[in-house]
């Protein structure tokens, strides 16, 4: 290439096909066309590029086309970034008069006010800040469009004939009519306009002027495929300037001419076609870029079966004369384009991130071998860079992450869900364990105040911590200073008594609040607003209180959403060393970028291509009245993008078959492919060694179920007393035992603690022990009422939260009067009540001493001597089944105790009738329950005898099992049960994996 290459004459449009690496090509034709002539010619050229990382990948291209020597690049600039004062955009007078561009977090809340003020046009209205935001925002994606595609719409609307439009679309028309009246006016009241305009002014400008005077230097688009009219008219004045031209990413020049007539808005090429067909450019006058011409045959056939199977939908009925004409030309042209190419279909979309970092990483291993994940999905790119950090390994990613998922904005996030309900447990610990926080350290007021079932009041909270435990000590006295900084924090943030309060008041109570947290004993805030999300959270809440006046008042609940919507809205680019050669990019940055393994992933309907936009304002056909584009333009810029990055030497294609848990479709383009290599009878290769790596990373070797444990502690730290509840366990579930009785593990609550079943329980065992010892004989006339009162009372005091407590209010009448009923007709013999009384009873079982130890819910001695044991129930009781075979053995080893004399206060009593009571408020209220009797004859109700002599042979039988070195305590030794009895050490037991796996049928 020489200078004169710039001079010719005709046409100076080009093309870098498809499978070449555009910066690299572009960089080195540039550098062999004007490096012999000095160094300034390279230095003074100009080249515009799409995106500003396409002019850093073409910087780092020109070291290579140098031969890594150093060398003064091109002026570059991004034509769809565009900075105020960068040349040559606004070289001298050219933006005299240019106003400036609004600041885009001002101008989302200046359509917020506007969106306020035309409210009367929305059904319904707008309510909140949030349902504004978003209205906002969708009016200034509209008015981004008119000004990107220079479209005066206001006639246009006006003549849309309210008749002929459906009611809501002739509100929208009307809404948007008045806003197209009012935003410019609002613009000049401030001196400023649009950034979208001022882009389009500029580069209207610029084509002007260089059209009118072309500057005499190397001139350069390159990568642009023109979307916009005023790039395009830019682009065609450079390839008009004396020593311009314009560098095309991919035009198909093999697509045949019928075919290239149909393209439209959603092939790959229908920008391109738009772009030629307003220059007046065929495709035979597009030359090959001269650094661009070199291609090896599967670089060609890939090419050309690329650009096949994206052909418009109407043509794909020719793919088999395609497929014979290919083969005509070469009869391996098909499978020679397929070389390189891999097809990887992943289960979730966590598998297919795993296997994308793999590759990556696996490319890495070979030194000089570039790698890039090509994406426009940023959750996934965020995964996969979040997988790729278990190696050390930083990606050079355009995807960021959301200042929502920042730690500034986490913390934010909490205060501002605090402030909705200031006593959130889940709450408050995210803000006491936030690396932000430097209040204290939260053990002792999580241990104690903050786990379990939530406090409804602060006071109650604090209470908590100088509650006294058994030994008559205030629990954790230490952490009330912690507590009460923090409700001091929290209460800051506390709304005026109707509810509403304006977002920029409650932004600054918010950021002092943040600071409130982060400030330590010496009076700094730490790291709160230091880095790149540190910055970005303050400018966005400082812009809040400044341009947030004119928001709508909000709740607390509307200010939390109206910040997680503010936050979700804002990237955050890391920033910080990245490994030099791992990207992660987006469709359009892929067009320049280029890496010897590409990674392309999002290949599902909905993702690549995206779905087309819905507009909220305008339907389909009222769009096309007014001359704006088709949704479905969008579709054909990602085609086009999907086709330049699968013609790279090697790319591994990444489907994941399912979305957030539902199934996926495959990206048409993928099943495009496939369909056309099929009809050649090939397929796409697969990668099965990908999926195996990413099986076998976490779990290395092959599957092994995880057997059912069965630990064997030794025989002097074997429990020597146990209650009959944890004989039960013992005999359903010894590695529980094994676990509490004789590790020592005990449960930790969780925080807000569902309790509603567990307080049910511990009421009506209260009521119960209340309501006897306040009447032990007689009962009150309204007895009904008492126990009622009762039962609320305990649940309330349980901690059950106040809808559920609701429900229960309901049912406790029916219950009160069952128990009512039930007590009047027990105690009619005139018996005396025991209530929550525990016994105990030592044996001699197996050469040493065992004590069995029960606390009876309540025991009753008639008359007659006898003693009949009694347990509370709020679900189902124990069947006679399990009573009989030992599962459920309480009732008769309270009953073994009670004829032992183990309850001191009540004495030696034979064992009379064995009962639960069942009591649920439902319909029937309660049940009595009866599992054993003196008289019982074993079909309906055992023999109380019986039933207590069997129980302690058991007992002995169990006990002497266990005094063996040799016998295990087993997960679940009656795994009849596994579905039906829970356990709080399931997950230590791997209960799940085992019982899965067959062994439990073993």
């Amino acid at each position: 290439m020489t200078p004169a290459f710039f001079e010719q004459p005709g046409s100076r449009w080009f093309n870098i096909p498809a499978h070449r690496p555009f910066a690299e090509d572009l960089a080195q034709g540039l550098y062999d066309a004007l490096a012999p002539m000095g160094p300034e010619a390279l230095a003074d050229a100009v080249v515009l590029t799409p995106t500003r990382r396409g002019a850093r990948a073409l910087a780092d291209a020109f070291i290579k086309a140098a031969g890594g020597r150093a060398v003064l690049p091109p002026q570059m600039r991004p034509l769809g970034d565009l900075e105020a004062g960068e040349p040559p955009f606004e070289p001298g007078d050219l933006v005299l008069d240019l106003p400036a561009a609004i600041d885009p977090l001002r101008r989302r809340f200046e359509l917020v006010r506007l969106v306020a003020e035309l409210s009367d046009d929305v059904p319904g209205g707008v309510h909140s800040a949030g349902a504004a935001l978003d209205l906002a925002d969708a009016l200034g994606a509209f008015l981004d469009s008119l000004q990107i595609e220079e479209i005066d719409v206001r006639g246009a609307l006006v003549d849309l004939a309210p008749g002929d439009l459906a009611k809501h679309w002739d509100i929208s028309r009307r809404f948007l009519d008045r806003a197209l009246e009012a935003w410019p006016r609002r613009l000049d009241e401030l001196g400023v306009v649009d950034v979208s305009e001022r882009r389009v002014r500029l580069l209207n400008r610029l084509a002007e002027r260089w059209s009118d005077r072309p500057p005499q230097g190397v001139l350069v688009a390159a990568g642009s495929t023109g979307t916009a009219p005023a790039t395009r008219a830019l682009m065609i004045a450079i390839a008009a300037a004396p020593r311009g031209a314009v560098v095309l990413p991919g035009v198909d020049v093999n697509l045949a001419e019928k075919a290239w007539r149909k393209v439209d808005v959603q092939h790959p090429q229908g920008a391109l076609r738009r772009l030629l067909d307003t220059a007046r450019v065929t495709r035979e006058q597009v030359a090959i870029w001269p650094a661009s011409t070199a291609e090896t045959a599967a670089q060609r056939w890939r090419r050309r079966v690329v650009n096949e199977a994206l052909r418009p939908a109407e043509e794909t009925a020719d793919w088999l004369h395609v497929i014979d004409d290919l083969r005509a030309q070469d009869p391996d042209a098909i499978a020679e384009a397929l070389k390189g190419l891999s097809l990887v279909s992943a289960r979730t979309e966590e598998e297919a991130a795993t296997v994308a970092a793999l590759l990556l990483r696996e490319a890495l291993e070979t030194p000089e071998r570039t790698a890039a994940l090509v994406t426009p999905d940023q959750r996934i790119a965020r995964r996969v860079a979040a997988k790729l950090a278990r190696w050390g390994v930083v990606p050079d990613s355009s995807a960021g992450e959301s200042l929502a998922g920042s730690a500034c904005g986490a913390l934010a996030s909490l205060l501002a869900r605090a402030a909705v309900d200031p006593v959130d447990p889940v709450a408050l610990l995210g803000l006491l364990k936030h690396p932000f926080t430097r209040l204290g350290d939260p053990t002792r007021l999580e241990r104690h105040a903050l786990r379990g079932a939530r406090a409804r009041t602060w006071d109650e909270l604090k209470g908590r911590l100088l509650a006294k435990d058994r030994g008559g000590k205030e629990r954790a006295p230490q952490a009330l200073p912690l507590a009460e900084r923090l409700q001091a924090i929290v209460e800051a943030l506390t709304w005026p008594r109707d509810g509403y309060d304006a977002p920029a008041a409650v932004t600054l109570r918010l950021v002092t609040a943040m600071e409130a947290l982060a400030t330590g004993e010496d009076g700094r805030t730490g790291d709160l607003w230091a880095g790149h999300a540190g910055e970005a959270m303050s400018r966005l809440l400082s812009g809040l209180m400044r341009e947030g006046q004119d928001l709508p008042e909000v709740t607390p609940r509307q200010y939390a959403d109206l910040l997680q919507r503010l936050m979700s809205g804002e990237t955050v680019r890391s920033g910080g060393a990245t490994h030099p050669r791992l990207r992660i990019l987006g469709a359009i940055e892929a067009r320049l970028v280029r890496a010897d393994r590409l990674v392309v992933a999002g290949l599902e309907e909905g993702v690549w291509p995206a779905a087309a936009p819905t507009d909220p304002f305008l339907s389909r056909p009222m769009r096309e009245t007014l001359g704006l584009p088709s949704p479905e333009r969008r579709i054909g810029l990602a085609a086009h993008d999907f086709a330049q990055a699968v013609c790279a030497p090697e790319v591994v294609l990444l489907h994941t078959e399912r979305r957030d848990g539902q199934p996926a479709v495959k990206s048409r383009w993928l099943w495009r492919l496939e369909t056309l290599a099929k009809g050649a009878g090939l397929e796409i290769p697969g990668r099965p060694e990908a999926l195996a790596w990413a099986a076998a990373l976490d779990a290395p070797g092959p599957y092994t179920p995880y057997p059912r444990p069965s630990p064997k502690p030794p025989v002097e730290a074997r429990p020597t007393e146990l209650f009959a509840t944890r004989v039960e366990t013992l005999t359903r579930d010894p590695y529980a035992v094994w676990a509490r009785d004789i590790l020592q593990l005990r449960l930790i609550e969780r925080p807000d603690e569902e309790v509603e079943a567990r307080a049910r329980g511990t009421a009506i065992h209260a009521a119960f022990e209340r309501f006897v010892l306040d009447w032990p004989a007689a009962l009150p006339p309204n007895a009904a009422a008492i126990f009622r009162s009762l039962y609320l009372h305990e649940l309330e005091k349980a901690g059950m939260p106040p809808d559920k407590l609701a429900t229960e209010t309901a049912l406790a009448v029916e219950a009160g009067a069952w128990v009512a009923d039930m007590e009047t007709r027990r105690r009619a013999d005139g018996r005396r009540l025991h209530v929550e009384k525990e016994g105990k009873l030592t044996l001699e079982i197996a050469g040493r001493p065992f004590t069995l130890a029960a606390k009876a819910d309540r025991i009753e001695v008639s008359p007659d001597g006898l003693g009949h044991v009694l347990d509370y129930k709020t679900g189902r009781a124990p069947s006679k089944r399990m009573v009989q075979t030992g599962f459920s053995p309480q009732l008769t080893l309270t009953a073994a105790i009670l004829e032992g004399g183990g309850f001191k206060d009540i004495g030696r009593v034979t064992a009379g009738d064995l009962t639960y009571l069942e009591i649920t408020g439902r319909r029937p209220a309660g049940r009595e329950e009866v599992r054993a009797a003196p008289d019982g004859d074993g079909d309906k109700t055992l023999n109380t005898r019986e039933a207590v002599d069997a129980a302690l042979q058991g007992l002995d039988k169990l006990i002497t099992r266990y005094a063996d070195p040799a016998q295990g305590y087993t997960s679940r030794t009656a795994p009849q049960f596994v579905k039906m009895y829970v356990s709080d050490y399931d997950h230590l037991a791997r209960v799940f994996e085992w019982s899965t796996s067959g062994e439990e049928d073993e």
